[in-house]
């Protein structure tokens, strides 16, 4: 069977860092688009990245080939140059003294690209690409709506 064909645009965003913090997930397939978001309380933007990916993918009800945009260069580098499955293999370590950050969310992610077909795409933020820009205000929004309450 052939793999569903699905484009994802995903945006993090933090209100200080740590900070109130949210996601913004646009999901497309077949002409049809899915927005989902959420957020944390005391989160980074880093994670609030790596959500907008995980989130993406774990919507996906079967494995799919995915075109997953991300204006992270912290996701989309450590994927596609191998970093994090190098972290992954020496114990969540970047080096000999050097902790990797959010191993819990590098965990996640490695595993639903072991479940998907994931190219991911760097794209620069708050410029030209309206789905960016539109999970931009979600993440934000989300962010917001956190630190009102």
């Amino acid at each position: 069977m052939e793999k569903k064909i699905v484009e994802a645009y995903t945006d993090g965003a933090c209100s200080g860092n740590p900070g109130p913090g949210g996601y913004g997930v646009i999901l497309r397939w077949n002409g049809h688009e899915k927005e989902i978001s959420g957020g944390e309380a005391s989160t980074t933007n880093n994670r609030m990245e790596l959500m907008g990916a995980i989130t993406a993918l774990e919507a996906l009800k079967q494995p799919c080939a995915v075109r997953l945009y991300t204006d992270s260069k912290y996701v989309a580098d450590a994927v596609t140059k191998g970093w994090a499955k190098k972290w992954r293999a020496a114990g969540w370590k970047k080096n000999r003294t050097e902790a990797a950050k959010n191993p819990d969310l590098w965990a996640r992610l490695l595993d639903l690209l072991d479940r998907h077909d994931v190219t991911f795409v760097w794209i620069k933020g708050h410029a030209e690409n309206a789905f960016n820009n539109r999970c931009d205000a979600m993440a934000v929004a989300e962010s917001k709506k956190i630190r009102s309450v």
